[in-house]
Formats: structure tokens, sequence, C-alpha cells
């Protein structure tokens, strides 16, 4: 069964063409993990941009990086509603998820973490052998179910290490052993697999083009593979660790002499505990950089056309934000614009040099922390701290 919810409105403003005494700022966050979404750090920095300049247009887009959060970004610029789906969590409990569908019915949306996320399971001791990703594969058959032509697959904050093998049983098809008996579910089952049996696989599952928003390079297996880089963050120990890169490069083997395509050193195919090898090698899906995938679907590239400046933000501003993530994926944007902006950054900390940041197209990144202050106090004073920020940054960029 699947409702709608109304979704939240982002404050937007792309009427009109800009003038010199009317320059156009475009506001487009990530969320501050913790404290507020994307939609709320928009509409504060948008206070702090119109204080320091009542008459600046003002374009405020809400963003994402393709993993948590990037559901509700695209609603909130779409406005369409989002819509639930009763399946299980990563480990098997019931479970009510969100999916979406764009205003024209062609996209569907599954966030990964809305059914097999880790935050979502928390409350039970880690079980990265049996943690899996089938519930996400029953909200993408409900997203098959609204006729849509492309399904948006955003990876990030999974519990699991499967390899996209739970999503595949949720979209109908089933794994078994060497018996012809099926295997359980995640990496455990991973280690027994011996054929793959699609005879029930949805019917759209290979009519429609699968877009996943990554925002990693790293590959399926190895070194710098799902297991060895992810799985200790969903409480898997050494051994462990070992045990599930052996059982993806198996899944690996299988997938290849099922389709005749090779993930196990494809960049991104780590993702989200390896669930692209298997859309990959059996859907044809498509990797995406994630922020980029997601400015694509806002609109964000036609709306910088004539900014004057842009101002993007994140809870922490590091070296992994110039490597695919929001403020990465702005900049890169900006600066292929014909108005070409500077972009600058607002964050809860900033822990980038100054030096990196400019060769990664930032003019500058200002922390919202007034000084020596406690996590749980700036947290509470994140709003407004942003506003005040904004104000400051606005008054500096646009001052004449």
């Amino acid at each position: 069964m699947t409702s709608p919810t109304p979704a939240e409105p982002a404050p937007r403003h792309v009427t009109r063409t800009a003038t010199p005494d009317e320059p156009h700022v475009v506001v487009v966050p990530d969320s501050f993990k913790g404290s507020l979404g994307a939609t709320d750090v928009a509409a504060a920095l948008r206070a702090g941009v119109l204080a320091a300049s009542p008459d600046a247009r003002v374009t405020c887009l809400a963003m994402a990086d393709g993993g948590e959060g990037t559901l509700d970004a695209l609603v909130t610029t779409w406005l369409t509603p989002v819509q639930h789906v009763e399946t299980v969590d990563a480990v098997g409990r019931p479970r009510t998820a969100r999916f979406a569908v764009s205003p024209d019915g062609r996209t569907g949306v599954v966030e990964l973490a809305e059914a097999s996320g880790l935050p979502a399971v928390g409350d039970v001791p880690p079980q990265p052998l049996h943690a899996g990703t089938h519930g996400t594969g029953e909200v993408a058959a409900a997203v098959l179910d609204a006729g849509v032509e492309e399904v948006l697959v955003c990876l990030g904050g999974s519990a699991s290490t499967d390899g996209g093998a739970g999503l595949l049983t949720g979209l109908g098809a089933r794994l078994l052993d060497a018996d012809g008996a099926p295997v359980p579910d995640g990496g455990e089952g991973l280690a027994q697999v011996a054929s793959l049996d699609l005879s029930g696989l949805h019917p759209r599952a290979r009519q429609v083009r699968w877009r996943l928003a990554v925002d990693v390079t790293n590959p399926l297996v190895g070194e710098l593979g799902s297991a060895a880089v992810f799985a200790p963050q969903k409480g898997a120990g050494p051994g462990e660790v070992e045990f599930l890169d052996a059982a993806l490069t198996r899944w690996a083997d299988l997938l290849e002499r099922r389709s005749g395509v090779r993930v196990h050193e494809l960049p991104g195919a780590g993702a989200a505990g390896g669930v692209p090898a298997a859309l990959v090698a059996l859907l044809g899906a498509e990797l995406e950089p994630g922020a980029s995938l997601v400015a694509e679907a806002v609109g964000l590239p036609a709306a910088l056309a004539d900014a004057a400046l842009v101002i993007t933000g994140e809870g922490s501003f590091d070296s992994q934000s110039v490597r695919g993530k929001v403020a990465d994926g702005v900049a890169r944007l900006a600066e292929a614009s014909p108005a070409r902006p500077p972009v600058v950054v607002v964050a809860g900390q900033v822990l980038l040099p100054a030096a990196q940041a400019r060769a990664a197209g930032i003019a500058a990144a200002f922390s919202i922390a007034p000084g020596p202050i406690g996590l749980d106090e700036l947290m509470s004073r994140t709003a407004t701290r942003l506003t005040e920020v904004a104000a400051s940054v606005t008054t500096l960029a646009l001052a004449r």
C-alpha cells in the first residue's frame, strides 16, 4: 500500500533576470546532519542574504550528494508528494519507507537509507554478515509499479554489505545454493550462492533506465573495496571483513559469468555495501556522481547562469568536500556557467586549508562557530549563526 504525503516547499525565486541593483544570489546547501535539513539551511542563509541586500533576488535549492537526504531535497524542489510502502529494514523487521515520483511521472526516486539504512537498525547489535537490502528492492518494485521510465537510486548510509543481492531478491530474483535452496540474506548468503534465478524478476526491471547516485569511487573488492573500507563502520571485525571481501568476490564472479560484465574493480561499485555491482551487471545501471545528478535534477545549472554569488554549505567542510560532495559539484558548475560567480561555503566547521579550497574553485569558507563553543550549543544556534554569517558574506561579496 502506498500513500502520498505533501512535501514542504522550499523558498524559491527564479522568475526575473537580475539587474545591477538586484543581484542574483543562489543559495544551494547540503543538510547539516544532526541539526538542520537542507531546506531549513537554505531558508536561514536566504534570510542573511536579504538582511544584507534587501534588493537581492535569491534562488534557494536544497542539495544533497546522492546519499541520505537526497529524497527530501528532490521532493522539496519538485513540490511532489512522497509516497509510502510497507517493507522491511536491513535486519528484516517491518518498516515503512518513502519514495517519490517526479512531476512528469518519468523518474522514480529510491533512497537506500529509507529501508536499508544504518540508523534504522541502531537499536540492535550490528549484524554485518546478515544485514541486507531486500527492503530497498521492495521499494524499487513499488516505484516500477508506478510506471516510471527511470529509477534513481540514492546510495549512502547502508547497514549492509550484500553486493546488492538483497535488492535483487526484493525485485523478485532468487539466490540459490548448490542444492537449489535460497541462501540467507546479507554477506553470509553471498558466501553460499551458486546460482541466480531471475525468472521472477519484476517485469519492468529491465525496461527502465537505472541511475545510481554515488559519492565514492571505491571498487567492489580488495584493499579499497566495500568490505575493507566500509564494513567496519557497520560493525564488522577483521575476520568478518576478510569473510565479506571473499563473499563479494564470489558474488562478482557469479555476476560476471551470468552477464559478462566484470564489476570487481569498477570505480564506485563499492558504494553502499556493493549495491551497484548487481544493478550494473544485471540491469545495466549507470553510476553517476551524486551531487552532479542531484544538481541536474533540481535545475542548478540554469540557476547559475546570471548569479552574482553562490552560497553553499554543509556540516563539515574538509578534504572529502572537494571530492564529489555538494561543495565540489556546485563549484564545478559555477566555473562552467556563463556568469562564473564566486562560490562561498558556510559550514559548521572548516577543516580544509584555504589554498586547497581555492584550488577546488571555492572562493572562501567560513565556520558558523562564533568562537570557543560546545557542539551541542552550536547545533542549537545553527539557524541563527547561518543567517548571521550569510549576511556578512553577502555584504563582503556584493559590496560596490
